[in-house]
């Protein structure tokens, strides 16, 4: 039996392997997706130790990445927010480049500021935020 996910009625094998189809063309192309821009975040599992990667958009701000996590608009936080709080070491791939990077929470005027990068940004931010009842957190991935 598959594991059933919320996450627009589709299976977590299925999730997966829409994930695996990112990645390989984010690979292919040097980081654009279906003319996205995308990193691509390794994180390790809180619960399950395993190494995860997850395509994810993101916005340059200064020498950040910046990424909302939104989740789909679901009303959970997604799963890889939760390892990089507990594990904010992590490796992200843009572009062509690997490098290393601490993830933190964007606070107070900081993510106002960002969250207002996302909401001018061609992305779903605002609508999201506005069907929510939760605060989207914003993420800072920063070079180690």
């Amino acid at each position: 039996m598959t594991e059933q996910t919320t996450t627009g009625g589709s299976t977590a094998d299925e999730r997966r392997a829409h994930d695996q189809r990112v990645i390989e063309d984010f690979r292919a192309n040097g980081g654009v997706t279906e003319g996205r821009t995308l990193l691509l975040l390794h994180h390790v599992g809180v619960k399950s130790g395993i190494e995860r990667v997850t395509p994810l958009r993101y916005l340059s701000a200064g020498d950040r990445w910046v990424v909302a996590a939104g989740n789909g608009g679901l009303p959970n936080n997604p799963g890889w927010y939760h390892n990089v709080l507990a594990r904010p070491d992590v490796t992200v791939e843009i572009g062509t480049r690997t490098l290393k990077a601490t993830a933190r929470i964007a606070r107070g005027e900081e993510r106002e500021e960002l969250a207002d990068l996302f909401r001018a940004a061609k992305s779903r931010f605002a609508v999201f935020e506005k069907a929510l009842a939760r605060e989207i957190p914003i993420v800072v991935f920063e070079r180690a």
